[in-house]
């Protein structure tokens, strides 16, 4: 995507879910945006298998019972 159509896929998100959003604030948000994109292009080119994957699969604690919210 370019700039101008991370932009706007920024703003068309924000009004889909009725966030305000400065120009400014939109404009940042699309930067992030297209930063995070390039990094996972990266990773999903690199040339792993399944099996060489060293990251453990999540998975959360149980929730200690005794305690109150």
């Amino acid at each position: 995507m370019t700039e101008d159509e991370l932009l706007a896929y920024v703003q068309a998100a924000a009004n889909l879910l009725q966030l305000p959003l400065t120009e400014a604030r939109a404009q940042a948000v699309a930067l992030h945006l297209g930063r995070t994109a390039a990094l996972a292009r990266l990773l999903d080119a690199a040339p792993l298998a399944a099996e060489q994957e060293i990251a453990q699969i999540y998975c959360p604690a149980p929730f200690p019972p005794d305690l109150e919210a």
